[in-house]
């Protein structure tokens, strides 16, 4: 019997998403309209509403529903906002991002998953996204400075560049400290130097490239 795509999304939304503390409409209506399903390989479709991590290649993994959902509600995204996202992945994010807020700039180090994602973001007809390949930790730099910044892979340490991409009031959400146990932290520029920190759920994703704790020294 073949799945209802459709079904199984409004069960994602209300039996996992929602359970989680994720209450806000607009970030439930999204996850119910884009289709999830249009995100992964043809080979996990039939997995892409279960609470799984699902293999995008690379050793890089596309986030459980609800850690997507977390990470949507805390942004708390306008319409007129700018978005940065750091490690693009399936697209999926990006899309439900490109619903909410203004325009996104998404960029990746692997080429096949930008390419992917740009074939899947004009096949649902989202057009305010911005795809760039590139490694974002020491490397590529964006134009301008933008109102919020996503990091979708995990880092020990924020880099100190990543600050220097947001505008005054901007938001940066990043995974960040030592797996199995790394932290969801939701960091706001209140001033120039002046930042705060707000510590959101416990999660577990690969890290970034050049973006692994250091090795402990060994005698």
């Amino acid at each position: 019997m073949a799945m209802n795509f459709d079904q199984a999304r409004i069960n994602m939304v209300e039996n996992q998403v929602r359970p989680w503390e994720v209450l806000d409409a607009r970030v439930l209506e999204v996850l119910g309209r884009v289709r999830r399903e249009d995100f992964v390989a043809t080979e996990h479709q039939q997995l892409a509403f279960a609470d799984l991590c699902l293999p995008l290649g690379h050793g890089e993994v596309m986030m459980k529903p609800v850690v997507e959902g977390r990470v949507l509600q805390a942004l708390e995204l306008k319409p007129e906002d700018r978005v940065l996202e750091i490690g693009t992945g399936s697209g999926f994010l990006a899309a439900c991002m490109a619903s909410l807020a203004g325009s996104v700039v998404s960029v990746d180090m692997h080429a096949d998953f930008t390419a992917t994602a740009g074939e899947r973001l004009r096949a649902a007809g989202i057009g305010n996204v911005e795809l760039a390949t590139g490694e974002a930790v020491i490397e590529w730099q964006p134009q301008g400075q933008f109102d919020v910044v996503v990091v979708t892979g995990a880092v020990s340490s924020v880099p100190e560049r990543f600050f220097g991409w947001l505008k005054p009031g901007g938001r940066l959400l990043a995974v960040r400290g030592e797996s199995p146990a790394q932290q969801a932290v939701l960091i706001t520029r209140e001033g120039e130097g002046r930042f705060r920190e707000e510590t959101l759920f416990e999660t577990d994703l690969p890290y970034l490239a050049h973006a692994k704790p250091p090795r402990p020294f060994v005698f």
